[in-house]
């Protein structure tokens, strides 16, 4: 039994992203997964599966009960934050693909700016009574204590082992702005910045301005997945799972791992990278468009790299000439990514997958049938591969 092409996305739905909700996470999951539900021509009484992150204060059977889910045959969740992104979507087309059930309901929900905040010190992130938090508890102490500060590093090495520049790293930052700003739905919808905005913002942790940094938004995003045969009979065109992979390098830790002799390096993403390939038989030269995930603008350059869009090292000039573009090579996040549209944990990258694949994108790419899409890095992370039927 294999897994690609046995099951796909046959609905999507979010809520509005915004830094001020004004609704409980629950109401948000509800929601999101009632819109995604709508897209797909289904109802709460066809769900008998629903998977999130350990992240998400949802519990399965409060969602349940308040969507009217009257049982669930499969409930799951994924650890490491935004790294379990796509490895959701994973676990609910094992479980479809494998008759375990029907249809599976991928959500997250969350009041990340206007509840808690992930981009602030977290003194009980070292002081949980797990291995988590004695991972965490190595580079605390030390004052390396919020997301941004642990990448820093890591994008420092990468400057010294690889020639690049702050301002490789704002072409990341401008790209992603520019798509936004064309999205009704993003929160920077109309307003782009340039390479110059970029490098006057603020330092938050060197070589990080503030510009490199991803949004806290309040949202939610849900993806409905089922198998291939039952999409193809509802509302929308299917966005067929081609491949779903999840990976862990070497030597890793919880944020940021600092132990490795190659610190500038994403092992865990070639892990995924080598899957996604392999159960699609596809390459990156196939790819149509990347919706890579860019919490930190220096992790898409890593990214691209680990991927094998190009060598170690050479994504400075991989992205130059305007190859991220939405005509260029590689068309980059077309709906803003979470720089621009929101930060709802790479969820609503999943979800501009299937735009994409549908061919209903606001930034539509001509022509787009063979999606990538990354979670969460410096982290255990995940990956997908979305096709047309």
């Amino acid at each position: 039994m294999t897994l690609p092409g046995k099951a796909a996305i046959a609905g999507i739905g979010a809520t509005e992203f915004s830094k001020d909700s004004g609704r409980s996470e629950l109401r948000l999951a509800a929601e999101c997964i009632s819109h995604a539900l709508a897209d797909a021509g289904l109802t709460a009484s066809d769900v008998d599966g629903l998977v999130s992150f350990t992240m998400d204060g949802n519990a399965e059977i409060a969602v349940a009960r308040e969507l009217g889910i009257p049982e669930l045959k499969f409930f799951s969740r994924i650890h490491y934050g935004g790294g379990a992104a796509a490895a959701t979507v994973q676990q609910a087309a094992m479980a479809v693909a494998t008759g375990v059930a029907d249809v599976v309901v991928a959500y997250r929900a969350f009041n990340e700016r206007s509840g808690h905040r992930f981009g602030q010190v977290s003194s009980a992130a070292a002081g949980q009574v797990n291995s988590s938090g004695v991972d965490n508890a190595f580079h605390y102490p030390m004052g390396i204590a919020t997301p941004a500060a642990t990448v820093a590093m890591v994008a420092q090495r990468y400057l010294h082992d690889y020639g690049a520049t702050s301002e490789d790293f704002g072409r990341i930052a401008v790209v992603d702005r520019k798509h936004a700003a064309s999205n009704p739905n993003a929160w920077f919808h109309e307003r782009p910045i340039t390479l110059e905005e970029h490098q006057a913002s603020r330092w938050v942790a060197e070589p990080l301005h503030l510009l490199d940094c991803c949004q806290e938004s309040d949202g939610g995003v849900a993806l409905v997945v089922t198998s291939v045969e039952r999409a193809r009979d509802l509302a929308r065109p299917p966005a067929v799972i081609a491949a779903a992979a999840q990976g862990s390098g070497p030597g890793q830790y919880v944020m940021t791992s600092y132990y490795r002799d190659d610190l500038a390096a994403l092992p865990e993403m070639g892990v995924v990278g080598r899957q996604l390939w392999a159960q699609s038989g596809l390459g990156p030269s196939d790819v149509d468009v990347a919706v890579l995930y860019d919490h930190f603008t220096p992790y898409v350059l890593m990214q691209l790299e680990e991927l094998g869009f190009c060598g170690r090292g050479e994504a400075k000039d991989f992205i130059a000439g305007g190859a991220l573009e939405l005509d260029g090579a590689l068309p980059l996040n077309p709906h803003g990514g979470q720089l621009g549209e929101a930060y709802i944990h790479g969820m609503n990258g999943i979800a501009e997958g299937v735009r994409q694949v549908r061919g209903t994108a606001v930034n539509q790419v001509a022509g787009a049938s063979r999606v990538l899409v990354t979670a969460g890095t410096g982290v255990p992370t995940s990956g997908l591969i979305l096709t047309g039927d």
